[in-house]
């Protein structure tokens, strides 16, 4: 079940979708060692539901940082944060109108509104933390798109990490190489500009997954409607995400064949 899906957020598929490309693909079906019996959608949808109830996510999530750790890919030079909005289905019904438990539409039961520049999004946000040395995302968390980036620390101690200007003025665990930002009578002098730049061109890594996750995994868009089934399907992107750049990692540094053991 596992397996499955990694192959649904690899390919964008729905639970539906998935259902039919098992049963049709033979690539599907090796992957997934010819089982006896495919999973339907309603046991997908269920499995993912087990997931939430008994918080296994977590140490599924634990085991893939173990195996990274496991091939030497650990944190050295240190890692960046970012965040990026995961629309959803507002609906009809007024930005300021709070969605109940009662409802029974597709439309997101705990997304919110927000707004950046002059772009309204509706949804939740996805943050990350990613490996500047190997490009690896190794921790995530997801909340509602109001959610400001700068209240949630993914830093661990002793590790540097660097942040864009949105974080700017708010402590990190780790130490904190965060861009800095002019205040009302404070502007930048030219070495905060300097050290800007060269923060700017450390964290330009941290995009790539992004635009994996977005571009090549279409999950950009999410139809469930709570924030632990976005969770969920962003843990499961995580590490789609993760084993494609280990791929990359294997052909670059003649890493062991990677694998993935779910008990």
């Amino acid at each position: 079940m596992i397996k499955v899906l990694v192959l649904g957020q690899w390919y964008g598929l729905t639970d539906k979708a998935l259902e039919r490309e098992i049963s049709d693909k033979i690539s599907f079906m090796n992957f997934l060692g010819f089982p006896e019996k495919a999973p339907d959608s309603s046991t997908i949808w269920l499995f993912k539901e087990r997931l939430i109830k008994t918080a296994k996510y977590d140490l599924l999530w634990e085991e893939i940082n173990r195996q990274l750790d496991a091939f030497g890919l650990v944190v050295r030079n240190g890692s960046i944060q970012d965040a990026t909005f995961i629309t959803a289905d507002p609906g009809h019904a007024r930005s300021d109108k709070p969605r109940g438990d009662e409802a029974k539409t597709r439309r997101s039961r705990e997304g919110t509104w927000t707004k950046k520049g002059t772009k309204s999004s509706f949804g939740y946000k996805l943050h990350s933390k990613v490996d500047r040395e190997f490009g690896l995302i190794r921790d995530l968390e997801t909340t509602t798109a109001s959610l400001h980036d700068s209240r949630v620390d993914l830093s661990e101690e002793g590790e540097v990490v660097y942040r864009d200007k949105g974080y700017f003025g708010v402590e990190a665990k780790g130490y904190s190489a965060t861009m800095d930002r002019s205040t009302r009578g404070h502007p930048l002098s030219i070495q905060d500009e300097m050290r800007n730049q060269r923060i700017a061109k450390k964290r330009a890594p941290g995009e790539r997954h992004y635009a994996v996750i977005k571009r090549v995994f279409r999950a950009a868009h999410v139809m469930v409607t709570t924030i632990a089934r976005v969770h969920v399907k962003m843990i499961f992107t995580a590490i789609a995400f993760n084993l494609l750049q280990l791929r990359t990692l294997k052909k670059r540094m003649c890493l062991a064949p990677t694998s993935i053991h779910a008990n």
